[in-house]
């Protein structure tokens, strides 16, 4: 594992934390109303630096453009300025994975995609989602002459996907289930990495491709593919795909350090949203691939990362996303999504 320390330099803002609202749930295996123990706790007045200097693990994605901005907030010092020591941790696993090292305290946080967490955290993994970072890192595309011009007309067609249980395949297979098409029985999903992608597509042994950035997007410029759809299409443009989760153990013993893990995440998107040039000449080193600072840049502005959620509004974002996902029958059909979006959301910030 890869850990990284920056200069910093910035300063505090203030704000205040909020009580999670009580309430019986009625989730059953889902648990109890306040799993973070905050509604025993005195309201926090204001997120404010840390009386003491606190370490805090965050694992970090360096292959994924959509986290530059813990870069940001490292270099920049929106950490910092909470008197939080952050030691990045490099993780290049699947985001599943991701959630169980924060579930068992392997890791404070991390930033992962919610259609790729829902469903375990509906298990009951220990984590709780605190802001919604951005949306618009999912494509599909397909090649400029294919008579693919709309997700429907994936109809009969094979896509290239990562995995069957890829957030991306999901994605598009709730797109195709709200057109009345079945995603498992009318469109083959064929599993490739995906930086092998633009080569199925050639040889001809799919139809489409659907994966994240970046690789989809340098695959679209290299390959000059057509863009079918993205996941900022129709009333998903104003929703959120990555999310930062947070330890269960964290909010109930730390609340104050949850507090401000989150505000400094929060005020990192909004500089990276404002400053995605800048953003992309922090991020380029730490890209394996070294992609050019241009090329992230353009991919950053091509995101909502001035969409950053907390509280009610990525609430409203996880329960829009576990009612699609009853669609395609990956969430429990008799889950209450408010409920649950309720349970796994606190208030930490307002």
């Amino acid at each position: 594992m890869t850990r990284s320390t920056f200069e910093s330099t910035a300063n505090p803002s203030r704000r205040r934390l909020l009580q999670v609202a009580g309430g019986a749930l009625g989730l059953g295996a889902l648990g109890a109303a306040d799993p973070f123990g905050i509604l025993s706790r005195p309201a926090i007045a204001q997120v404010s630096p840390l009386r003491e200097r606190t370490v805090v693990k965050l694992a970090w994605g360096q292959t994924a453009v959509c986290q530059s901005p813990i870069s940001v907030a490292l270099k920049r010092g929106f950490f910092d300025q909470y008197n939080l020591t952050v030691e990045p941790v490099h993780f290049s696993g699947p985001t599943d994975q991701l959630l169980q090292a924060i579930a068992t305290g392997h890791a404070d946080g991390g930033i992962g995609m919610a259609l790729r967490w829902l469903k375990p955290l509906e298990q009951g993994f220990d984590v709780a989602l605190t802001v919604g970072t951005h949306g618009g890192c999912m494509r599909l595309l397909a090649a400029p002459d294919a008579d693919i011009g709309k997700v429907e007309d994936l109809r009969g067609k094979k896509v290239a996907v990562t995995d069957q249980a890829s957030p991306v395949r999901n994605f598009f297979a709730i797109r195709l289930a709200e057109l009345g098409i079945d995603p498992d029985k009318e469109v083959e999903w064929l599993q490739y990495p995906q930086d092998l992608f633009g080569e199925a597509l050639k040889k001809g042994e799919v139809q489409a491709i659907a994966g994240d950035d970046p690789q989809l997007y340098l695959i679209r410029e290299r390959e000059n593919l057509k863009e079918v759809a993205t996941n900022l299409d129709g009333v998903y443009r104003e929703s959120t795909c990555c999310v930062l989760g947070l330890r269960g153990s964290l909010l109930r013993d730390q609340p104050d350090v949850a507090a401000a893990v989150t505000r400094a995440i929060v005020e990192a998107q909004a500089w990276t949203a404002a400053n995605p040039d800048a953003s992309a000449e922090i991020f380029a080193p730490f890209v394996p691939a070294k992609i050019p600072a241009d090329t992230l840049a353009a991919i950053l502005r091509s995101h909502t990362h001035d969409h950053h959620s907390t509280g009610e509004a990525l609430r409203k974002d996880v329960a829009l996303f576990a009612e699609k996902l009853k669609i395609i029958n990956v969430i429990r059909q008799n889950t209450d999504v408010a409920a649950f979006a309720r349970k796994v959301v606190p208030d930490v910030l307002i």
